[in-house]
């Protein structure tokens, strides 16, 4: 059995940040998360697309933001279970215990779910034969957008990822970004961007049209998409991006007996605290009044849980804010000289 102050179920950032916040006030984690890698959405979905709303740094990609919480967390040496997932949680007193489809058993305090959505999935492309392009020359994500260089890309997607990448691999390649309606989900801004490119001739625009067909070999070569009113169209295309959003999947999360709403948990907002003391939910797994699916509001979220972990995990010890700037302590932990 593995005995600590808290279990963080997901390491994307905001899972990440609240290893600092447990850390800096003493306290040892434990992390859990299915990917095989630290970075959750930011390294799965865009860990090389531009993020604009952390503060303090104008813009970075999300490897770059995953890279900096992983330098930020070193000192507190905290153990990462990666391609596992929780299984069973159950109460013991005032503990904790969870079992993973590994087989191993942790006893603790505090459990903070930084879940994100839980696990997720793309929504895949509904066309015969896709599936053997996928990986190759038909991709739900961009990890490489180098591999785009000067390549011909069909974008399909409404929302802020396929603009995104609509805007970004344009200065770098040919893109046609396809979408099944007239309007966008996306950011007004970008598709105010995208629109002026079109004019240059330099991105082309197909709206009211949906892939029919992908005409290849062993890469794609060319695909044929059909609007509303069955006119068809051939593109030449050597890459596929597809962003039609994900499949989300909360797992055993689901049965654990939490107050669940719509695929999210709510919580208090003293500290983030589930229905069951000890049980923390934090970053767009959590709801409450006003809660805005944001990156800089989920370190919010996990700086306030991790007060109310440290008086369950020193009931002895009474909590005293500090700021890291003045605090003796702090620096010891983070391994700096005052």
């Amino acid at each position: 059995m593995i005995n600590t102050d808290a279990v963080i179920i997901g390491a994307g950032p905001v899972g990440l940040f609240v290893i600092h916040q447990l850390g800096i006030k003493g306290l040892k984690t434990e992390v859990i998360d299915n990917l095989d890698k630290a970075g959750g959405q930011c390294i799965e979905l865009y860990p090389d697309k531009p993020i604009y709303d952390i503060p303090g740094i104008p813009s970075c990609t999300g490897k770059e933001l995953t890279d900096k919480l992983i330098e930020q967390i070193k000192p507190f040496k905290s153990n990462f279970h990666l391609n596992e997932r929780v299984e069973e949680v159950k109460q013991e007193e005032d503990f904790w215990i969870l079992k993973t489809n590994k087989g191993k058993t942790f006893k603790s305090k505090n459990v903070v779910i930084a879940g994100g959505v839980g696990s997720f999935e793309p929504r895949k492309l509904s066309i015969k034969g896709s599936e053997k392009y996928e990986g190759k020359s038909l991709f739900y994500s961009v990890s490489d957008k180098t591999k785009f260089k000067n390549k011909k890309i069909s974008i399909f997607g409404g929302g802020d990822s396929a603009l995104d990448w609509a805007l970004e691999l344009s200065k770098i390649s040919k893109v046609t970004i396809i979408h099944r309606r007239d309007e966008f989900r996306g950011a007004p801004h970008t598709l105010s961007e995208l629109k002026k490119l079109e004019k240059l001739g330099k991105v082309s625009i197909k709206t009211k049209y949906q892939i029919d067909s992908i005409e290849g070999d062993k890469n794609i070569k060319s695909i044929i998409i059909k609007s509303d009113d069955d006119k068809k169209m051939k593109i030449d295309t050597d890459y596929i991006l597809s962003f039609f959003g994900l499949i989300m999947k909360l797992g055993p999360i689901a049965e654990w007996g939490l107050n669940m709403d719509k695929k999210v948990i709510n919580v208090n907002t003293n500290n983030f605290q589930t229905n069951k003391k000890g049980i923390f939910a934090i970053g767009d797994i959590c709801s409450y009044p006003g809660k805005l699916k944001l990156i800089l509001s989920g370190f919010h979220e996990g700086a306030l849980a991790s007060v109310e972990c440290f008086k369950r995990a020193r009931p002895n010890e009474k909590y005293r804010f500090e700021f890291t700037t003045s605090s003796k302590q702090i620096h010891e932990r983070l391994g700096l000289k005052k």
